[in-house]
């Protein structure tokens, strides 16, 4: 779980970051979960745009791939939702205590 300090640190983190995930009509898929999974093991910190063709709330979109995923809910804002994964191997954040 997450402090407010540390979610204030990953917030300006990801202000820079582009998405670079998009989850369209098919929604959350299994391969859409191994894909992100993959790349949060890489950049520990992720940007996802939820289409507007994929009627999904982008907060509850958030809350299901932060679920199947195992990772953190960071932030969400219009239609961009950012989660936060530590990395077993490639460790870049080093998040405030």
């Amino acid at each position: 779980m997450l402090t407010g300090k540390q979610r204030s640190y990953l917030k300006s983190i990801a202000n820079g970051l582009n998405p670079i995930f998009q989850l369209g009509k098919n929604g959350i898929t299994k391969n859409f979960v191994k894909e992100l999974n993959d790349a949060l093991e890489a950049r520990e910190i992720v940007k996802v745009n939820v289409l507007d063709n994929s009627f999904l709330d982008p907060k509850e979109a958030a809350n299901e791939v932060c679920k199947k995923a195992d990772a953190e809910y960071v932030q969400s804002i219009g239609n961009k939702f950012v989660i936060y994964k530590e990395s077993e191997e490639n460790k870049k954040i080093e998040l405030p205590k």
